[in-house]
């Protein structure tokens, strides 16, 4: 039965990770290990991600209702153009998810070592995004954002780049905002697009869950206290850390989760051999 400390622990976890690029499914791996805290129920699982994509509707609710509002004027508009840009996007993750399924979730059961080698990978990914945006800058020599909006092709290679994210411990929002940043994607608009293509996909991974198994706190091990704190611990997280991560790909410093990935990934292989 997991203790409402345990759920806490876990919820923040979920909510912090989930939008800050150092990977929620490696950081929740690892706590697992380090703690021996058992988080295999689908009751916790479909609240937590519930929780982060409730953060992140709060945080980007003006937009949201922008977009809502312009594609039920039932025409071609910007905000319709947006809309189907993040649906291009998430073709590649249902591909993954409809074909793949079943070797991705034989991926997540390998341990600590695939995840530090991904938080490495994660790492050499952020540097590269962060010298070329600096690059970028310093030849532009105006102290201006410089970049372009995401385009279609741009959707393409995000959504490719957020299929591969599944591995455990390769940054889904890292991944996706470096990839967009090294495509020539302007921060302002990367941060945005990042954290709004990923609605659809954890909403379907959580409905998912859902049908296939019992949602009931008792038979899965969680009684609703606990449950309940890990939802609000991940909500509260996920809310700060969303606010937190579109003010620092706007100043482009993810050199700094950079390094954090490498020591993580660092010690997660440490683990795996001691």
């Amino acid at each position: 039965m997991m203790s409402w400390l345990e759920a806490i622990i876990l919820g923040i976890l979920q909510g912090l990770t989930e939008f800050l690029p150092v990977s929620s499914s490696g950081h929740l791996t690892l706590a697992k290990e380090i703690f021996g805290i058992d988080s295999s129920n689908l009751s916790f699982e479909v609240a937590v991600h519930a929780a982060t994509v409730l953060s992140t509707i709060v945080v980007f609710r003006k937009t949201i209702w922008d977009l809502i509002k312009g594609f039920f004027k039932f025409k071609y508009n910007a905000q319709t153009d947006y809309l189907l840009k993040i649906g291009v996007s998430m073709i590649p993750i249902l591909i993954v998810g409809v074909f793949f399924k079943d070797y991705v979730e034989q991926i997540f059961g390998s341990g600590a070592l695939v995840v530090g080698i991904m938080l490495i990978v994660t790492a050499c990914l952020l540097s590269f995004s962060d010298y070329m945006t600096r690059k970028r800058e310093k030849l532009a020599g105006d102290g201006k954002e410089i970049g372009k909006e995401v385009g279609y092709k741009e959707a393409i290679i995000i959504g490719i780049a957020q299929s591969i994210a599944v591995l455990p411990g390769l940054s889904r929002s890292g991944t996706t905002i470096a990839t967009g940043l090294i495509c020539g994607v302007k921060k302002s608009a990367m941060a945005q697009f990042s954290f709004l293509m990923v609605l659809v996909p954890i909403l379907g991974e959580a409905f998912l869950e859902l049908i296939g198994g019992e949602f009931a706190a008792g038979a899965s091990g969680i009684s609703a206290g606990p449950l309940a704190a890990g939802f609000l611990a991940a909500f509260i997280s996920g809310f700060l850390a969303c606010k937190w991560m579109i003010n620092i790909v706007r100043k482009a410093k993810l050199v700094y989760f950079a390094i954090y990935c490498a020591a993580a990934g660092i010690l997660s292989i440490v683990l795996s051999v001691c």
